[in-house]
């Protein structure tokens, strides 16, 4: 049990990134689609429990050890199956990237509009930060994630059950109704679809740490489990939102400061951990399926870390609502592959 939990730690510590304990995410794909949204979070996170199971099913039967080993495998296309190959890893490997990048900013964001410090010393900090557990590997990256991840669970629970003490439900019901609730479905898919771009080469790097069919079977079910739970949490809290919540970089953020300012330090912790959990997570993932060998991983960890501080100058929550969607489309080509490799291996 206690490798099942080191790895649906790091799962959760990639998926809840500054976009999600920020509130940016929710909103995007969810909240704005009023009482739709709560069904799109099941429904979203469900399906990527089911993507989770069938990633981790085709990299243990067929001992995958790198991401383009894996399109080798979901790919049945033998013309031009090299170029095809390449072609996605070069696109996986950029949102990786660039989501990597994005947390930078957020830790930046952050800095500056809670704690008064500019955001490129923010930035510079996490940078440093990160390249620190860089040099220690995945092994470094799950105790980072089996250390602060049960922490971040536990006090986005204690503030969702202060929240819900606290808000009127005649009110959410009035509220949640009144929003724009078309295109829900295909928000819900998109935000899987993006978030699986960022698991499948994470999961890849977990493989030694699952034995039985069994365990990732467990996996799924936590991790979905757990992601929903948090996901409903975050979308009840932003209907405190007073304001027009697109000129907010941070929603939840503001949302603690006007109505739980007793536990501002506290979420703090949440965002500062969100972000560093998951710049880890895809900065290992991006290094393993980048580099070739140790000299070239350590030169390519520093060149992205001192590049994170640059780009975070764009904007946090512009990265977000801009790149994402983009990717969510992208990644729907990955999660078809990966369907239909596993219907043909049981038809098979």
């Amino acid at each position: 049990m206690k490798n099942i939990l080191k790895v649906v730690f790091v799962i959760i510590g990639t998926l809840i990134g500054a976009g999600f304990a920020s509130g940016q995410e929710i909103n995007t794909f969810f909240f704005s689609y009023g009482i739709k949204g709560i069904i799109g979070i099941i429904v979203s996170y469900t399906l990527m429990g089911i993507i989770i199971y069938k990633t981790l099913i085709i990299v243990k039967e067929n001992k995958i050890t790198n991401y383009i080993e894996f399109l080798d495998i979901i790919i049945k296309t033998k013309r031009k199956k090299t170029i095809i190959e390449n072609i996605i890893n070069i696109i996986i490997n950029i949102f990786i990237l660039i989501t990597f990048f994005i947390m930078v900013a957020g830790f930046g964001a952050y800095t500056e509009q809670e704690l008064g410090i500019k955001s490129e010393i923010g930035s510079i900090i996490l940078a440093i930060l990160i390249f620190m557990i860089f040099m220690t590997n995945i092994k470094g990256v799950i105790k980072a994630n089996e250390i602060l991840i049960p922490i971040l669970i536990a006090f986005l629970i204690i503030i969702g059950i202060l929240n819900i003490r606290q808000i009127d439900i005649l009110n959410i019901k009035d509220y949640i109704i009144q929003k724009n609730q078309t295109n829900w479905i295909l928000s819900a898919i998109l935000y899987c679809s993006y978030n699986s771009i960022l698991l499948i080469p994470s999961l890849i790097t977990l493989k030694n740490y699952i034995n039985t069919k069994k365990e990732i079977t467990k996996i799924s079910i936590i991790t979905s489990a757990i992601t929903i739970l948090l996901a409903l949490i975050i979308y009840i809290i932003l209907i405190r939102v007073d304001v027009d919540i697109k000129n907010l970089e941070m929603p939840i953020v503001y949302v603690i400061n006007n109505s739980f300012r007793t536990i501002k330090k506290g979420y703090g912790f949440i965002i500062l951990t969100s972000i560093f959990t998951t710049a880890i997570s895809l900065g290992n993932s991006f290094l393993q399926n980048f580099c070739k060998n140790e000299k070239k991983y350590t030169q390519t960890a520093l060149i992205m870390c001192i590049t994170s501080v640059i780009i975070s100058k764009f904007g946090f929550s512009n990265l977000v609502n801009l790149l994402y969607p983009i990717f969510g489309y992208l990644g729907i080509i990955q999660i078809f592959y990966t369907f239909n490799t596993s219907l043909i291996r049981k038809n098979n």
